[in-house]
């Protein structure tokens, strides 16, 4: 499976983002997704996931109100909508997907990892 971010960029602080994340291979609907960041010099953390339907989402208590989560059937993608960018978000965004149902924060539930997309906020 191979897993392909895009959308990330450079935005001043208080600006926003759409990142995408769309799977190949096996079908759309077979994945729990999340996605993680990463920033210089300190380990990757959880983000925000959904599950295969959709309709359950999990965020880090970070950025639950300014980041959203969600999927798309039609279009085999799955977003991050970034909104209210701190200097702090900076960091490469990593898609993943995993074969559960539902996944939650543990890097270890995610089976498939993309390459990551960088986003950077300037303050």
């Amino acid at each position: 499976v191979r897993l392909v971010e895009s959308g990330g960029g450079w935005v001043q602080a208080g600006g926003s983002l759409r990142l995408s994340c769309a799977p190949s291979g096996r079908t759309f609907g077979s994945y729990a997704m999340g996605w993680f960041r990463q920033a210089p010099g300190k380990e990757r953390e959880f983000v925000a996931s959904i599950n295969r339907s959709g309709n359950w989402k999990w965020y880090t208590d970070s950025v639950k109100d300014r980041f959203t989560i969600s999927r798309d059937s039609a279009k085999n993608t799955v977003y991050l909508q970034v909104n209210s960018l701190k200097s702090e978000d900076t960091a490469v965004y990593y898609c993943a997907a995993s074969l559960k149902v539902r996944a939650y924060d543990d890097i270890d539930e995610y089976d498939y990892w993309g390459q990551g997309t960088q986003v950077t906020v300037s303050s």
